[in-house]
């Protein structure tokens, strides 16, 4: 079976910052959801108890957000972790595929010897934002895994569709949302993240096909991280994200 969490970045933004974990671990069990993706932490007991209140609770998480990169895939890999984000020191567009390639390929080595995976986060504005640069990373990087942001990859002009389909193999697990252009819209690439917002699953008006990459992982027998993000709330959280999680419970209930 597969996992429901939050991807809380959207929480932070509606909320000013992330201010007290019990509660907020409290909200998202709340809703019904399995965990979230990242366990925040800056010393090693910080992560062991926040660790320990997940799983007293029947929950769990993805990765661990340490100071630095290293500790992240260390307290990764000794919490049970699935992955890390990539997180090199040029990870920025503009730069060539064969330097980042390099440094990718050297943090998925060492995330590999840890057992656990380096994974590309697809993004709007980062070197992996349209689909002919995820695929040419990917490519580049045999062993890196994709964190498939649904949302992000339709915003950039992407095929979700054609992506689940071909990469399903390499994906650690999906970030899905909606995506809303605002009336105004100057369809330059400069320009996406000034048109639009990232909303819920139900709350776009651009065409995200979150159903379908839903449903064709659920037929592949993925029991990974469904992780549900709402970059941008425009009401109370609660209420987006028990309708997203309401949503991908009905996609559930038709594939089986």
């Amino acid at each position: 079976m597969p996992k429901y969490g939050v991807a809380d970045y959207g929480l932070k933004v509606w909320y000013g910052n992330f201010y007290d974990y019990d509660e907020r671990i409290d909200f998202v069990r709340g809703l019904g959801f399995d965990g979230i993706e990242r366990l925040y932490t800056t010393s090693a007991e910080e992560a062991l108890t926040k660790g320990a209140r997940l799983a007293k609770l029947g929950m769990s998480f993805a990765t661990v957000l340490a100071p630095d990169v290293e500790r992240s895939i260390k307290w990764t890999a000794a919490m049970g972790g699935q992955y890390v984000w990539i997180d090199v020191m040029q990870f920025r567009r503009g730069l060539s595929v064969e330097l980042l390639s390099r440094q990718v390929n050297e943090m998925t080595r060492v995330c590999n010897n840890y057992g656990i995976d380096c994974v590309l986060h697809n993004h709007l504005h980062q070197p992996a934002e349209t689909q002919a640069e995820i695929e040419e990373l990917l490519a580049a990087c045999p062993n890196t895994k994709l964190l498939f942001d649904v949302g992000h990859c339709a915003a950039g002009g992407g095929d979700v569709r054609y992506m689940v389909e071909t990469y399903y193999d390499r994906i650690a697990a999906f970030h899905f949302k909606g995506w809303r252009l605002n009336d105004d819209v100057d369809k330059t690439q400069e320009g996406w993240l000034k048109n639009g917002t990232f909303r819920g699953l139900i709350q776009g008006n651009y065409p995200v096909d979150n159903e379908y990459v839903y449903k064709y992982a659920m037929k592949k027998g993925f029991d990974g991280w469904f992780f549900i993000e709402h970059d941008h709330h425009v009401q109370d959280p609660a209420i987006d994200l028990a309708e997203s999680l309401a949503v991908m419970k009905q996609w559930e209930k038709e594939v089986k």
